[in-house]
């Protein structure tokens, strides 16, 4: 019998009803040949009821499990429509938010719309034709023929060499008229054609042109000498980022100014992006800072224009700074300068580059490795959200990259490091940097320290090539012209009109007998002498900001210029 009760007691849970009523069957029923005479009738029934009370108990624990079971299910299926009912009523609120913004900006952008057009619809008519006959027209006839005269070197004064661009030196120079200092970058005739840099450098020079933004160098004059194109550029004395990291103490940046500078670069590359260009070369020694500390990018040789709707491919760029789709030769448009953006951050923070040691060589498969392998570390200089913004921008594949959403730069701006900031303001130039170059310090490599270039040998000029330098050359650019004028207070000076007053004398040109023939050689040589003989014991206290000798060419009579009203185009 200790055997049967081991049997039974071993048996799985599952079998052993079925195993107690074979054993029942076997050795309690009478008419089984393994009947055992010892066991009682009254036993065999106790037997059975014990075997269906045990039945009973598991059917109703397998019960209390199914309900338990199934309390949990409705208890994580409430829980789960209650996370949806969550995300559901969250995502009606960003939707509403975006909905009230999108609200505010349409009435922001549309509130004066409707009385604009009328103004303007009003404007258009009698006035604008009064206009046409005024002295004020008049004088911008004469400005707009003083902006187009032509440029060359005697325009300037020549200052110190600041630096080496790609085809040859960069140098402070100053317009002689107005004061104005500007940075020359002169490009070498015979190197740009020995190194075939032609469509390079005419590409620079039309998308500088065309570029608008105070975060983006300004092209201001371009001309060329015997031997030079010069591009004459914004003036950055503040010096670039690459000697604010690594030479000015400790490497790295406070967070707090590495973002600020973030901030402009966002907004830089916005300009850039909405007119189709793909900068492609965003580093450290490409951001240069100006007098207050403002920060503007230069050295576009390597944009591009990306046609709408298009793709790009090409190993473009500077090793460390290019995105894992550059690296691999894939198809891109605007993401790359996000990567770039991520990784300029990065060292600003950090102090090095993530995918390269300063002053430690490394081969270019090695970092081009890292590039599209390898996560980034970040150590305890990084704040949370800041660790957040570079990861978001490091991410290797496009598709998941900041920025590179349908959003753009509006997402980068919209992230929670940005919260403190103004965008508005900031793009107003409105926003004080955490940082203010010192007038009197000199915030880059001395001069000595900068490599001479070599002597271009084998390389001569054919006429054929002006072709290109008249391309390149096309004197001042309107915009940043027309803000020297009025930064140097040279307009305030020449064009102050009284609507109640006479005409002034140089605008006066009707009834004027037409303009006397030019002078020979001699005439004006003399006329200059006596001009200057006349003028020597002046007060030059009494002198404008123009230089006196530029006077007569900006106060030009009217009737001189061969521009009247009814042939000259609209602006």
């Amino acid at each position: 019998m200790g055997c049967l009760q081991a049997e039974y007691e071993v048996t799985p849970d599952e079998k052993r009803k079925e195993c107690g009523q074979k054993l029942l069957q076997r050795f309690f029923k009478p008419t089984s040949s393994h009947y055992m005479q010892e066991l009682e009738g009254e036993m065999m029934g106790q037997c059975v009821d014990r075997l269906n009370e045990e039945e009973k108990e598991e059917e109703e624990k397998e019960e209390e499990e199914e309900e338990e079971e199934k309390k949990e299910e409705e208890e994580e299926k409430k829980k789960e429509e209650e996370e949806k009912k969550e995300e559901e009523e969250e995502k009606k609120e960003e939707e509403e938010k975006k909905e009230e913004e999108k609200k505010e900006e349409e009435v922001s952008k549309e509130l004066f719309k409707h009385s604009t057009k009328l103004i303007h619809e009003y404007l258009s008519m009698a006035p604008f034709s009064d206009y046409l006959d005024s002295m004020y027209y008049n004088r911008f006839l004469q400005w707009k023929w003083l902006e187009r005269q032509p440029v060359t070197k005697s325009t300037f004064r020549q200052y110190r060499v600041l630096g080496k661009g790609g085809f040859g030196e960069v140098c402070a120079c100053q317009v002689r008229a107005t004061g104005k200092m500007y940075a020359c970058k002169k490009l070498e005739k015979k190197r740009i054609k020995k190194r075939k840099g032609e469509s390079m450098a005419l590409n620079e020079k039309q998308i500088l042109e065309k570029v608008n933004s105070r975060f983006v160098v300004s092209l201001a004059y371009a001309y060329e000498t015997k031997d030079a194109l010069c591009l004459v550029l914004t003036l950055m004395n503040g010096g670039d980022l690459k000697f604010h990291i690594y030479h000015m103490g400790d490497s790295g940046l406070e967070e707090e100014r590495a973002l600020f500078y973030t901030a402009e670069i966002c907004c830089g590359l916005q300009h850039l992006h909405q007119e189709r260009i793909a900068y492609r070369d965003l580093k450290p020694e490409n951001i240069l800072l100006d007098d207050d500390g403002h920060i503007r990018i230069s050295d576009l040789g390597l944009a591009i224009h990306v046609p709408e709707g298009q793709s790009i491919k090409g190993r473009v760029g500077t090793v460390g700074y290019m995105a894992p789709e550059v690296v691999k030769n894939e198809r891109y448009s605007f993401g790359p300068d996000w990567w770039a953006l991520g990784v300029l951050l990065y060292e600003m923070i950090q102090g090095s580059s993530p995918f390269q040691q300063r002053k430690k060589r490394m081969k270019r498969e090695e970092v081009e490795k890292l590039v599209t392998e390898e996560q980034e570390e970040y150590s305890s200089k990084f704040s949370e959200s800041a660790r957040s913004l570079c990861q978001m921008l490091l991410a290797k594949e496009p598709s998941d990259r900041l920025g590179c959403q349908q959003g753009g730069a509006s997402d980068i701006k919209a992230h929670p490091i940005f919260s403190s900031i103004n965008f508005k303001r900031l793009e107003a130039g409105m926003l004080p940097p955490p940082f203010n170059p010192d007038p009197q310090a000199i915030y880059c490599k001395d001069v000595l320290d900068i490599e001479q270039f070599s002597t271009v040998k084998g390389v001569e000029l054919q006429p054929e090539d002006e072709m290109f330098h008249s391309q390149v050359c096309s004197g001042c650019v309107s915009i940043p012209w027309q803000n020297e004028i009025v930064e140097s207070e040279c307009f305030e000076e020449l064009s102050v009109l009284r609507p109640d007053g006479p005409v002034p004398p140089d605008l006066d040109w009707r009834g004027l007998p037409p303009p006397p023939p030019k002078q020979g050689l001699l005439p004006r040589l003399f006329g200059s002498q006596v001009w200057k003989h006349h003028h020597h014991h002046t007060d030059t206290s009494t002198y404008t900001r123009v230089v006196p000798t530029q006077l007569p060419l900006i106060l030009t009579p009217i009737h001189t210029l061969g521009l009247y009203q009814h042939n000259y185009p609209s602006y």
